[in-house]
């Protein structure tokens, strides 16, 4: 798509930019709120701008031009959000690694070993992040509310932003409540169900989903277009946190970033779990139910897992999920009002979102 690779650099520097706007607004803080705007700096400074360009993708939909201020200005908002939601990721799941890097909390507690008054340094490394998290949250926010006041579909863009920012917030505590919950004996259906909606509501629809209605809405989409780019984006979005969920057991990681297995060590109950607990032998299933939450396993017990979830059949089944998925949006998209640009563009993200490898 035409202007799309200068529409991500303009959005990266808009993210700067914000970011930098604390220390404008609060000049007497200065070096506690530099050192606080550290990770968030080094988080911001990497990713592959999903959201944003399908944010774009959707504004260009609706007869818009990605160079305009509005659609910039949303796409920052958004991989602000992302950004803030990571901080806060990473402190639930008690992560170590972001994209190869020390997570906030980590970098938190390394500037603070001593952290005098508020407990040891991981407890500080915590706290900090949290409310680095808020902070990052605030400033999407206000980014959105500025995007909104120039576009010509602001007030139908800021619903959307409404709904998926609480919805983030909804969808992550079904993951966190089904990382508690005993495991039950019930019909694979059921359990799946489940898992999908954990995927549908913490990730599938505002990774995908959202960003692309709300470019449109922004631009002034019609009702039209906008439902039938939330036709293409739920489906997608699905698939693409299926895909995210493999990774997150099979996953190298010098490309992820993350340390091999980090849903397993964190007790994920994704469908790939879900599908090796039902389809392997029962000793293997009980490995595999003893090992959920266990950060002490090794590489050996993680290659175990891995060797389990493949020849049970978990795996071949996993990747039906997702090609069901994208068959879905792809039916989706061969009928949506899109010119043959568009169309074309959105296939070949389908196929980045759906067959990376980081």
């Amino acid at each position: 798509m035409d202007g799309l690779l200068d529409f991500v650099e303009a959005v990266s520097a808009r993210c700067t930019a914000v970011l930098r706007e604390p220390v404008t607004d609060l000049p007497d803080l200065g070096e506690a709120l530099e050192q606080l705007l550290v990770p968030a700096a080094i988080l911001l400074g990497g990713g592959k701008r999903i959201r944003a360009q399908l944010c774009a993708v959707g504004w260009k939909a609706a007869g818009g031009e990605v160079s305009d201020t509005a659609v910039v200005r949303a796409g920052s908002a958004l991989e602000l959000f992302q950004a803030a939601a990571l901080v806060h990721d990473d402190v639930i799941d008690d992560a170590d690694t972001r994209r190869g890097q020390p997570a906030s909390h980590i970098l938190f507690a390394g500037l603070h070993p001593g952290a005098a008054g508020v407990g040891d340094a991981a407890t500080f490394g915590m706290h900090a992040a949290i409310l680095l998290g808020d902070l990052i949250l605030v400033l999407a926010h206000r980014e959105m509310r500025r995007a909104g006041e120039i576009a010509p579909g602001g007030r139908a863009a800021a619903r959307i932003w409404d709904l998926m920012t609480a919805e983030v917030a909804v969808g992550q505590y079904l993951d966190v409540r089904a990382s508690v919950q005993p495991l039950v004996r019930e019909s694979l259906e059921s359990a799946l169900a489940g898992a999908l909606l954990v995927v549908r509501h913490k990730s599938a629809r505002y990774s995908v989903q959202h960003p692309l209605v709300l470019g449109a809405a922004l631009a002034g989409g019609d009702p039209t277009l906008l439902s039938a780019l939330g036709r293409i984006g739920l489906p997608l979005g699905e698939a693409f946190q299926l895909r995210d969920d493999e990774l997150g057991v099979f996953g190298d990681p010098r490309r992820t970033g993350k340390p091999a297995g980090d849903d397993i060590l964190e007790g994920k109950r994704t469908p790939l779990v879900l599908l090796g607990l039902e389809m392997c032998p029962p000793d293997d299933s009980a490995f595999l139910r003893a090992s959920l939450g266990n950060r002490s396993l090794g590489v050996d017990a993680i290659a175990r897992i891995r060797t389990v979830l493949r020849t049970s059949g978990a795996v071949e089944r996993h990747e039906a999920l997702m090609a069901e998925r994208y068959d879905e949006a792809m039916a989706a998209l061969e009928g949506a009002p899109l010119t043959a640009g568009i169309r074309e563009h959105l296939r070949a993200m389908a196929v980045a979102l759906t067959r990376r490898v980081s």
